[in-house]
């Protein structure tokens, strides 16, 4: 079977909470959204994840990095928060306190591409990764 976040084209497990553009008419799952396509569910994550990097467009304290993006997206609370920055700032090839801009497409691909993987266990094609930052 594939993974929850496969099956509702949700790969970031985006907890219900928001109205999103894509979102399934009928929504079976109580606890996460499900979205119609792939890319409208990474298009979420984006959306959230340029929240975090922006500090809400300079309303909070910006989680620029992956520790502070992690560490608010994945809290240790209900997560191995550390494995998870580990996993992405390696797979990403950078420093888990590099600065991170939401206006870097390629980073920011590479960003939701190893979350994908912590998430699911299994890969996301990079190319329907690339369409959903292009509906942000």
């Amino acid at each position: 079977m594939e993974p929850r976040g496969i099956r509702n084209n949700n790969p970031l497990n985006i907890r219900k909470g928001n109205n999103w553009k894509g979102e399934r008419q009928n929504q079976t799952d109580k606890s996460f959204e499900e979205f119609v396509s792939m890319e409208y569910g990474i298009r979420a994550g984006f959306v959230l994840l340029r929240n975090y990097i922006t500090g809400y467009s300079g309303k909070t304290t910006p989680f620029d990095t992956v520790r502070k993006i992690v560490m608010r997206w994945a809290p240790p609370s209900e997560n191995a928060t550390q494995k998870y920055i580990d996993f992405v700032a390696k797979d990403m090839n950078v420093s888990p306190d590099t600065k991170i801009s939401f206006k870097d497409k390629k980073t920011m691909v590479s960003l939701v591409y190893a979350m994908i993987f912590v998430e699911c266990g299994q890969r996301v094609d990079r190319c329907t990764i690339c369409s959903a930052y292009d509906l942000v």
